[in-house]
């Protein structure tokens, strides 16, 4: 295998491996009383990602990157956000949605630069990271971590799943995971 398709495989399955284990847990919390139905929707879910996976487009065929540059502002959406969440009366919602709102105009200040185009997907991409719950999140160390895996994340999924909604999300979502599960082994040392 090649460097691109080695890091498209490992991109795609850590996503893939993110989905099931998010739909799992709901569905176990859901039919937490009832063993069968919870395992039977559980083999539904996966066989029904797996050929989602398999047999949907969801990829273009050339392999791409998002520049550094771009994916630079996933960990900077998600900062500002954390801070004006925490260190204001707005909430969770309303500071992610005054970051995206301000970040939508960026395009604005200078209509010819295509750099400035590029940049309220990756500051919103980071304000799914920044606006996480104090519990998950508990310090602006974790939500950095976190903010710089989604980056990473970001940039490695420029040409997977598009035009699918939730990517962003999703991207943010396994930012916020892998940085509990460091905390957690940390913590387990």
């Amino acid at each position: 295998m090649n460097k691109h398709k080695t890091i498209r495989f490992f991109t795609i399955s850590i996503i893939l491996l993110l989905q099931i284990t998010l739909l799992m847990l709901m569905i176990r919390k859901h039919f937490a009383y009832d063993t069968f139905i919870a395992l039977f929707s559980a083999l539904f879910v996966t066989i029904a990602v797996l050929l989602g996976y398999k047999y949907l487009d969801l990829h273009h065929d050339a392999y791409g990157y998002e520049d550094f540059s771009v994916a630079i502002w996933v960990p900077i959406g998600a900062i500002i956000c954390h801070l004006l969440y925490v260190s204001t009366d707005l909430g969770a919602v309303l500071s992610a949605s005054l970051v995206g709102v301000l970040a939508s105009f960026f395009p604005n200040l200078y209509k010819e630069s295509a750099y400035l185009k590029k940049l309220p997907s990756p500051i919103y991409c980071g304000v799914f990271v920044g606006m996480s719950s104090v519990v998950i999140a508990p310090s602006i160390y974790f939500v950095m971590l976190a903010g710089m895996l989604s980056g990473l994340l970001f940039m490695l999924s420029k040409n997977i799943f598009l035009g699918i909604g939730g990517k962003l999300g999703t991207v943010a979502f396994g930012g916020v995971v892998i940085t509990s599960l460091i905390y957690w082994l940390a913590c387990m040392l």
